[in-house]
């Protein structure tokens, strides 16, 4: 079984942001600005802010009272403000193309194995399969052409 990345530690960087070591040896800033609404209007306050904890299983980041972020919605938000291709969006390719573990790891020339990992984000997809990924799908978006056949010369003599 493929399990999401855990939180390996973190370090607030400034106001609202946060690095996070991931068990995919990746290391992402995180902005959180976004995430102001409530309860995380919390976070606004720079000495609760402060006192952000990796929860004790990797599985995120907590504050006091029970505030708290999922691992796999920071991994996310890392790679997506990093501009890298995220497990939610390599999902999206894959149920917009109608493709399976198998038919995925066909189109991509890769394994069941790590199409798998992708879905799950346990391992990082690289700039060049997200690329592959768009390209692939503008490939088969475009009408094929027929080839025009070809002219017969005629034998001057």
């Amino acid at each position: 079984m493929n399990h999401p990345p855990t939180v390996k530690a973190a370090r607030i960087v400034g106001p609202l942001t946060v690095e996070i070591d991931w068990s995919t040896s990746e290391t992402l800033r995180v902005d959180l600005r976004k995430l102001t609404a409530a309860p995380f209007d919390a976070l606004l306050d720079p000495a609760f802010f402060s006192r952000m904890e990796v929860d004790a299983w990797g599985a995120g980041l907590d504050w006091p009272g029970g505030l708290d972020l999922g691992a796999d919605r920071l991994y996310e938000l890392g790679r997506e403000q990093a501009g890298l291709p995220t497990p939610s969006g390599f999902n999206a390719w894959m149920s917009r193309n109608g493709l399976s573990l198998a038919t995925a790891a066909e189109a991509l020339g890769m394994t069941r194995r790590m199409i798998a990992h992708y879905r799950t984000g346990s391992r990082p997809i690289s700039k060049a399969i997200g690329l592959a990924c768009l390209g692939w799908e503008a490939q088969r978006a475009r009408p094929r052409r027929k080839p025009k056949p070809a002219r017969r010369r005629e034998a001057h003599a």
